[in-house]
């Protein structure tokens, strides 16, 4: 099979780490393309999976996501015609799920926070076939385009299975500079550049402010772009620590005695992994 993959943001390339390699083993051609966002070309370079860059992120506002959007369609569907894809699969990734239908290519795509609604009435109307967690109500999945005939529904949390053979290497400890002997909290702030996430929250800053003063905790903050980065530093807490590039979070967060996200992907990985968050 020729098997196309797009990733869009920093969380993906987990998900599909563990599929692409699966699919390779099993013969499949994979072929990666990745938009440029947060740590996600960062993460890709990590975990050795090669993409090619089409793309980036439009911003906060919602004329820069649809400039973006208009920008990246088009290449995707150059990038994509006369490949002989079999399918492609995405994690909430409407620019794929739209260019496969417009080729004529089968296509999946995932996800387990049903709010998105822009997002999901782009890319569940598109795809072919639509996977969440049985979590999710079904109500909340027909009003995007997705009943029955596309919906694949498995139990618990992707988290569940992309961390599954997951060996925490504690060298990130090390890498970061963390004192073992203090209380390790990991923390990521909230998704300020998404649609779905508009009401500013003074409960992030409080809570790093609280931690980064105390002397017996090492307060580890993963930024989601540049911006937060320099929010977090410009703060000077004592007790922070701010990386410069991305790490192996999951080792990380393993490692942790507790873990502070405003966002899904680290609280659930936190719960796989039996951390309190």
């Amino acid at each position: 099979m020729r098997v196309w993959v797009d990733v869009t943001n920093s969380p993906h390339v987990l998900v599909f780490r563990p599929l692409i390699r699966l699919l390779r083993r099993r013969g499949a051609e994979v072929d990666v393309t990745a938009r440029e966002f947060a740590q996600t070309l960062e993460l890709l370079a990590l975990h050795g999976i090669e993409p090619t860059v089409v793309g980036h992120h439009g911003g906060a506002s919602t004329l820069g996501k649809a400039r973006a959007m208009a920008e990246r369609l088009p290449a995707l569907r150059r990038f994509a015609r006369g490949r002989g894809y079999d399918v492609a699969l995405a994690h909430g990734s409407h620019d794929l799920t739209l260019t496969a239908r417009g080729l004529g290519i089968p296509s999946a795509t995932t996800f387990d926070y049903e709010f998105a609604w822009l997002q999901h009435q782009l890319g569940c109307r598109a795809a072919t076939r639509v996977v969440v967690p049985e979590a999710i109500p079904l109500d909340r999945l027909t009003r995007y385009g997705a009943g029955p005939e596309k919906l694949r529904r498995y139990p618990g949390l992707k988290e569940d299975y992309y961390l599954a053979d997951l060996e925490p290497d504690p060298a990130v400890l090390d890498e970061l500079g963390v004192d073992r002997e203090r209380v390790v909290v990991v923390l990521r702030p909230p998704p300020d550049v998404s649609l779905y996430h508009r009401q500013a929250n003074p409960l992030f800053p409080e809570t790093l402010r609280a931690l980064g003063s105390r002397d017996d905790v090492h307060a580890v903050v993963l930024p989601r772009i540049a911006g937060q980065r320099d929010f977090v530093l410009g703060l000077g807490l004592p007790s922070v620590i701010v990386p410069e590039h991305a790490v192996d979070a999951q080792s990380l967060i393993a490692l942790a005695d507790l873990v502070v996200s405003a966002g899904g992907t680290m609280n659930r990985e936190a719960v796989s992994l039996g951390v309190p968050v």
